[in-house]
């Protein structure tokens, strides 16, 4: 079994009504009301056994689904499969390198460098200065101490905080705790906070500029 057949044996995506998936090898050409067969010859690690049943991989099905399925359920996938242990985004990414030119390899490259993206501190700034400044603001201080927390960038005479995290899918609940207790802190002490993903300050320049802009004019106001 693979593609979405695959996807409930590991319970990546939600149950759906329509053909079932089976892979079989590439001279063979079967027909059977119900069944959608690929023909392809699938590598010893592409195939497991779960429950009984001779299933592709959770990478490999990853990759199968990637080119017909769109972004957020792919992310949902994504996830799904990190949550349940079978494979992080981490290593998903790191062997879709040993993978080039199979068909859904480029979409998984695409979204998971985009979502697992991280600059260094002093990148980081570099991209993100120039980003407050055509919304409107001064130069910021960055990694200054702040209500217990060192934060990456704060205006003073706006009471703006902007936090980064690097990572946006594997977070552990301890990293999760302790950004919710630094922005409860600066909240608390009358601040307004802000959180970006370094991914969206690389590659969504717009966006974060458009939404500093915004809250720079109602802090001002």
């Amino acid at each position: 079994m693979c593609h979405r057949g695959a996807t409930e044996v590991w319970g990546l995506l939600p149950m759906f009504d329509g053909d079932i998936d089976i892979t079989v090898a590439a001279h063979r050409h079967p027909r059977q009301p119900g069944i959608r067969f690929h023909r392809r010859e699938l590598g010893s690690g592409d195939v497991t056994v779960e429950n009984g049943l001779r299933v592709t991989t959770p990478l490999r099905t990853l990759i199968d689904i990637a080119p017909s399925t769109n972004r957020d359920a792919l992310e949902t996938a994504i996830r799904a499969a990190d949550k349940r242990d079978l494979v992080d985004p981490d290593t998903l990414r790191c062997a879709l390198d040993d993978r080039r030119g199979q068909r859904g390899v480029g979409v998984l490259r695409e979204l998971l460098d985009r979502r697992t993206f991280v600059l260094t501190d002093s990148a980081l700034e570099r991209r993100f200065v120039p980003i407050a400044r055509r919304a409107g603001l001064p130069k910021p201080l960055t990694q200054q101490w702040l209500n217990g927390f060192r934060v990456d960038f704060f205006w003073p005479d706006l009471g703006l905080v902007v936090e980064t995290d690097g990572l946006r899918y594997h977070r552990t609940s301890e990293q999760q705790a302790v950004d919710r207790r630094r922005d409860q802190a600066h909240t608390a002490a009358g601040l307004t906070v802000l959180r970006f993903t370094h991914a969206q300050v690389r590659f969504e320049p717009s966006y974060v500029e458009a939404t500093l802009r915004k809250v720079a004019r109602q802090l001002k106001s």
